[in-house]
Formats: structure tokens, C-alpha cells, sequence
């Protein structure tokens, strides 16, 4: 199996929204997409799957040393050496990689999170830096399109955090900061007991307002000669604007029981709206 392969096989074993967009791509961009994701799909796995903070913590410094490799021209593992080539092509900076462990690491360090300040550093670290990286592999013609990417990115981890608020607090993580919970009296035990009652649907509609504001701050800083270029993170930012809806419309039951998805057939078809100019987001 090639670096390539392994990669794909990654994506394809996700079942991700983001595979939808990447079909809409040439053959280069969409293979270091396919890498770029991989990396995110590998250290995610190790803050998800290591419930030993030590043996968590060793993973990711190895990741650390690898992507030193890669910018030494040395990687060893498939998913760096799928990234190789592609690393000057779209000036994919080592300090991008760098904060997207730091970030994977904050998974290890906390399971709450005192403040959206403090939540806001994690979802730039594991999903802005993650969509600035996919900016510059789309391409771009103005640097504002770097504020788009980034706002995108809270969004995309803040409809992420609705979707799995059953599954975390399963494993006792609250990725609601404890300041707004406060502010909607909910408690933590309200929320790891998965107390579905008025105030549950509150939170619901709190946090998708919270999200839906930054859905609507990527697009208004999206310039005009990039919308072109960046059709498949727009793809993807209404896919997942759908997704929150669908939450926000779910019964409190199945928010924290099921996972909310979109079947296949229904993002290809939210895909080719987007490319004849179906604006969802508003």
C-alpha cells in the first residue's frame, strides 16, 4: 500500500463530511487533502482512544518528532510521507502541524473547559488551523480568505461539539464552557447524566446560535475572487450548516443517543447546490 493509499483508505473508513467536498477536487489537491486529513484523523484517534495521560502524552511527542522529520525531508510515517510533496507546493507551515498537537493535547490535559475563550484556543488549534491548511491547498488570490478559514473552523468544531454531546459526556468530557452553563443554570452532572429536560433544549438553542454567528462571519469574510476557488470548504460549510440544523430540530433523545448524520445521497445533493450557488447559510 502506498503513503497515497493508506491516506485514502483513512478518509474513506471515517465516513467523514469532508470526503463529499474532496471529490470536486484535482487529483493533486485532493491527494494532499487526503494526507492533510489523515494527519488530523491519526492524532485525533490518540486523544479520543488513550485513557493514560502518559501514554497519550508519548504518542503525540512522537508525532512532534516526526513532523520535525518531514520538514527535515525525512518522514518515516505513510500519512508524512503522503504530506512530503506537498509541503512547499502550498506553503503548508510546520507551525500549522505544531498547533494542531497542541491542541490534540489539550484533549489529554482537560476534560472542561472554563471559558469560550479557552474553548475557542482548542477549536482554533484542531479545526481553524486546520481550515487555513485546506485554504491554501484550494488556493486563494486575497489573504482575507485566511479570517474565512479560520471562522469556519469554530464553526464547523462548535457544530462537532453539539453532534457528540451524548458521546463526551459518556466519557466524562463537557466541551460547553462551565461559565455559559453557569449562565443557563445547568450543571455538570445535569449534562454527564444526560438530563434531557427544558433547559437541555436551551443549551441546544444557545450553542447553535453560537455557531450559526460564526457560519455567518466566514462568509461575510469570504472575498468574492476566492468563492471559486474555495468551492469545497464552502461544500463543506453547508453541509455542516445542515447538520446543525438538524440537531437544533432533533429531540432532545436522540441529540444525546444518536449520532446526527446526513446520508450520502443528501450531501451530494446539498454538494450541487452549493456549485450552481444554493446559499444555505443566511
Amino acid at each position: 500500500m502506498t503513503p497515497d493509499q493508506y491516506c485514502k483508505e483513512k478518509l474513506n473508513a471515517s465516513h467523514s463530511n469532508f470526503a463529499m467536498a474532496f471529490i470536486f477536487l484535482s487529483n493533486k489537491k485532493r491527494k494532499a487533502m487526503n494526507a492533510l486529513y489523515a494527519f488530523c484523523r491519526e492524532v485525533d484517534d490518540i486523544a479520543d482512544e488513550c485513557k493514560e495521560y502518559e501514554i497519550g502524552k508519548n504518542k503525540l511527542d512522537w508525532w512532534r518528532v516526526e513532523i520535525q522529520r518531514l520538514f527535515d525531508n525525512n518522514p518515516q510515517h505513510p500519512v508524512t510521507k503522503a504530506l512530503l510533496p506537498h509541503i512547499k507546493n502550498y506553503q503548508l507551515n510546520q507551525e500549522y502541524f505544531i498547533e494542531i498537537l497542541d491542541g490534540m493535547e489539550m484533549d489529554l490535559n482537560f476534560n472542561r473547559y472554563e471559558s469560550f475563550k479557552q474553548l475557542q484556543l482548542y477549536c482554533y488549534r484542531v479545526a481553524s488551523v486546520v481550515g487555513i491548511m485546506s485554504a491554501k491547498i484550494f488556493g486563494y488570490k486575497n489573504v482575507q480568505t485566511n479570517k474565512y478559514a479560520h471562522n469556519l473552523g469554530i464553526a464547523l468544531q462548535l457544530t462537532n461539539i453539539m453532534r457528540d454531546i451524548g458521546e463526551d459526556a459518556r466519557r466524562d468530557r463537557i466541551y460547553v464552557p462551565l461559565d455559559q452553563l453557569k449562565t443557563l443554570n445547568i450543571s455538570e452532572n445535569e449534562i454527564l447524566a444526560l438530563t434531557k429536560n427544558e433547559k437541555f433544549i436551551d443549551l441546544i438553542n444557545h450553542l447553535s446560535l453560537q455557531a450559526k454567528g460564526f457560519y455567518l462571519e466566514a462568509i461575510r469574510q469570504l472575498p468574492k475572487e476566492d468563492k471559486w476557488s474555495q468551492l469545497p470548504g464552502l461544500i463543506m460549510a453547508n453541509i455542516y450548516y445542515i447538520l446543525l440544523h438538524e440537531i437544533k430540530q432533533n429531540t432532545p433523545e436522540n441529540i444525546v443517543n444518536i449520532k446526527t448524520l446526513l446520508p450520502p445521497s443528501r450531501k451530494f445533493f446539498i454538494a450541487l447546490g452549493t456549485i450552481f450557488g444554493v446559499r444555505w447559510i443566511k
